[in-house]
């Protein structure tokens, strides 16, 4: 039920009074002030009947556990006193499980006090950054991270996960300008980033965070294997050869991996570091190990020869494996889909999983 209209039951009998009060999934939006707003001066007084709709759900709210507090709206920096309304109503019973800012327009900024909320176990942001505060202990449960255009500087970030001891799954998504804020402190590889979540069971990183994450360079292997990671999700040029190297490491150093879904980038707009043709032919796989891998999915798939050479590489190494699934992008041909298949099916390379399913699609 919407949360407008959970506050409205309260008019029914003495029974319904006060039941609103302990939702325990409270989600905020422009909606709550209603009718629309073409003036500076009606968008203000919108976001002040927002505010003030927030302030007394919370400091009304009396159920022992907030499941989700999800706050989807504009442009937070018009309410001079959101920190302390949402904030501290919360940070003084300690009871939220995940926080959702989704903010439209513009950043917004964590205050100091959003890091006192030690109850989270998960936490959703967009369009926000933070800088954390001297006296940051970490969240002891936390254990799942969704980052969509978090401006954080890497050194606040590593500094961030290496205090989510739980933590177990990490999604980085971000535009060109929020990586170029990470890149603009201390330099941050995947190497630094895994070492902070050795617990990790899914990882899924974004076009811009690969690019940056991997600049470093990364070992054939990594010096402490991923024992948790069954989901790996990447957004990779299979142009770049450190790019391949990188996935190649992950998934060497994943024991238990189960998923593997690339996004096939082509990364027009950055300095490309040409792979050779021969780029799998000269490494020795004999020792990548894929004894639980079930998924291979491949999205954007352009029938690239490196591209086509992973998914036998895979194939051959996966006992168990059941689907892999190759979305094809617009610019591959229907002739060219053709010959794929025809490859693909009829001319004879190694397959560890007899069963295992091939399917092609268009989007």
């Amino acid at each position: 039920m919407p949360l407008r209209d959970a506050l409205r039951t309260s008019v029914l009998s003495k029974k319904w009074r006060y039941s609103w009060e302990k939702v325990p999934k409270l989600a905020f939006t422009d909606n709550l002030a209603e009718g629309p707003s073409s003036y500076l001066g009606e968008v203000v007084e919108k976001r002040l009947k927002v505010t003030r709709a927030i302030r007394h759900v919370l400091t009304r709210h009396n159920g022992p556990t907030i499941l989700e507090l999800n706050f989807s709206v504009g442009q937070l920096k018009l309410f001079s006193d959101f920190d302390q309304i949402i904030i501290r109503c919360l940070s003084r019973q300690n009871v939220v499980k995940e926080v959702i800012f989704i903010i439209k327009d513009g950043c917004y900024n964590l205050p100091f006090s959003f890091f006192s909320l030690q109850g989270l176990e998960r936490i959703h942001l967009q369009n926000c950054g933070f800088e954390l505060p001297l006296t940051f202990y970490g969240f002891s449960r936390l254990r799942r991270i969704l980052f969509t255009n978090v401006e954080v500087s890497a050194e606040m970030l590593q500094e961030f996960l290496s205090h989510c001891p739980l933590l177990d799954e990490v999604i980085l998504n971000g535009y060109q300008e929020s990586v170029d804020f990470a890149s603009g402190g201390n330099k941050l590889t995947f190497v630094d980033l895994l070492r902070c979540v050795p617990l990790l069971k899914t990882l899924e990183v974004s076009k811009y965070y690969m690019k940056y994450l991997t600049a470093g360079g990364m070992p054939d292997k990594l010096p402490t294997s991923l024992a948790h990671l069954k989901h790996l999700h990447l957004d990779v040029c299979f142009m770049e050869q450190i790019e391949i190297s990188s996935a190649i490491c992950m998934i060497r150093s994943s024991p238990v991996l189960e998923k593997i879904v690339f996004l096939m980038c082509d990364n027009e707009k950055l300095p490309v570091q040409q792979t050779s043709s021969n780029f799998f032919d000269s490494k020795d796989y004999s020792d990548l190990k894929l004894d639980h891998l079930e998924t291979l999915e491949m999205k954007m798939f352009n029938n690239l020869p490196l591209e086509m050479e992973f998914v036998k590489l895979v194939m051959a190494m996966s006992p168990v494996l059941k689907k892999v699934r190759i979305e094809l992008n617009d610019n591959v041909s229907v002739d060219e889909e053709l010959k794929m298949l025809k490859d693909m099916l009829l001319l004879p390379f190694p397959r560890a999983s007899p069963s295992a399913k091939l399917i092609f699609v268009r989007p």
